[in-house]
């Protein structure tokens, strides 16, 4: 497809809030849920725009349907707590010391994954979990059938409430490094993904298979989660930060605020967003210092920016406006986004250290949602020219309310 047409797309993606007509919103706090009513609404009315995404979601969701659901228990480790309902994982960049007999303890090899973090299997279970009702939920929100919601609610029975498989709600085992600790800070990172799932929870809430008992469960089991973070020793590390892991820290807990009904706490948080991370974490020219030093820094640069945007949405329904804040000296959220539009647009060499490779796509989102913030079309171009740009069109409105 051409570019012009693709930007065409982009374009009218941007519009698609307009009428909503009295419609039942989805309780999403990321996802914009007049969007996601509205492209429900399109589809229900025999519109052949996502007919493309559609099949990619139902084929997604009838494979996570079709599946197991994971859990803790799954683990052939046993965490120092003496409990396998403690969720557990441990640090992907930490390696034996090849000076050491025993190779304890570990040492650091920045972006160099240890394939040993396989064999504790919480993380993937995890990322599978979240992904596995997102699929669902979405599915179930735009085809109507149950039979998804089912499924996605069978995934978060047996991942929080069930008491035989049930996750409890801390990360105190979460990175662990062999010889150094049982469990860091970082380890709040691994659940990164919970505002996708509890906008997934949100896109489930119009089905009877999301019984009042699931509800209230995952409402208490989340204000259990929260608490943790907000008093244990590696949430209150976390929440320290000054890199991505302080962003997406805040992600998750605003949006758990949000879950639990706890607006103008969430509010008074993101207010102080401002400062705490916009301001702390992003030079005048756009850079972001603590990224630049990884030997992933185009990735990690990409990722804190999405921890951001995140930040900026979760805000934006709130009526914290994250997106247009700048410092006196420039610093900002669209100036970070601006420092590697450049690279992602292919007239600049990306001159900083990243040892494999980015794929363009990660970016899109991102200029998609720029374009919208800041009615430049300078992002939709940039976004049109992404490999597979109408693919990744279609999917970022069906999955990402945008």
């Amino acid at each position: 497809m051409k570019v012009y047409t693709i930007m065409v797309c982009i374009a009218a993606s941007l519009l698609i809030v307009a009428n909503v007509d009295g419609q039942d919103l989805p309780r999403t706090f990321k996802l914009d849920p007049k969007v996601l009513a509205n492209v429900k609404k399109e589809i229900q009315s025999g519109s052949a725009k996502y007919s493309d995404a559609l099949k990619d979601l139902k084929k997604n969701a009838e494979k996570a349907a079709k599946r197991v659901p994971p859990s803790v228990m799954e683990k052939g480790f046993t965490p120092p707590s003496g409990s396998k309902h403690d969720y557990m994982s441990m640090g992907k960049y930490w390696w034996p010391d090849p000076k050491k007999a025993n190779g304890l303890p570990y040492i650091r090899r920045d972006g160099r994954v240890n394939p040993e973090v396989k064999k504790i299997t919480d993380h993937d279970n995890g990322a599978i979990m979240i992904n596995a009702v997102a699929t669902l939920s979405a599915a179930y929100f735009y085809l109507g059938n149950e039979a998804y919601a089912a499924a996605g609610a069978k995934y978060l029975r047996v991942w929080f409430l069930d008491t035989a498989t049930c996750m409890n709600p801390n990360l105190n085992y979460g990175q662990s490094v062999p010889g150094r600790n049982d469990g860091r800070r970082d380890g709040v990172l691994d659940m990164h993904g919970f505002c996708e799932l509890i906008d997934a929870i949100g896109m489930l809430e119009g089905s009877t298979q999301l019984t009042a008992a699931d509800r209230q469960g995952l409402h208490s089991w989340f204000q259990q989660y929260l608490v943790w973070l907000q008093q244990s020793d590696n949430g209150k590390g976390e929440f320290k930060a000054a890199n991505n892991h302080g962003n997406w820290y805040d992600v998750q807990l605003a949006t758990v605020m949000r879950f639990l009904g706890k607006d103008e706490q969430a509010r008074t948080f993101l207010e102080g967003a401002k400062e705490r991370r916009i301001a702390a974490q992003i030079e005048p020219d756009g850079s972001q210092p603590k990224e630049l030093e990884r030997t992933r820094s185009l990735h990690y640069s990409l990722f804190n920016l999405e921890a951001m945007f995140t930040l900026a949405s979760i805000g934006e329904h709130l009526g914290v406006d994250l997106w247009h804040y700048q410092t006196g000296d420039g610093r900002s959220i669209r100036k970070a986004l601006d420092y590697l539009l450049p690279t992602l647009k292919g007239e600049k060499k990306w001159t900083h250290e990243q040892i494999d490779d980015v794929k363009p796509g990660v970016a899109y989102p991102l200029l998609v949602e720029a374009a919208r913030v800041y009615q430049d079309s300078h992002y939709a171009d940039a976004a049109s020219r992404i490999p597979d740009a109408l693919k990744l069109f279609q999917a970022s409105v069906l999955y990402s309310g945008q």
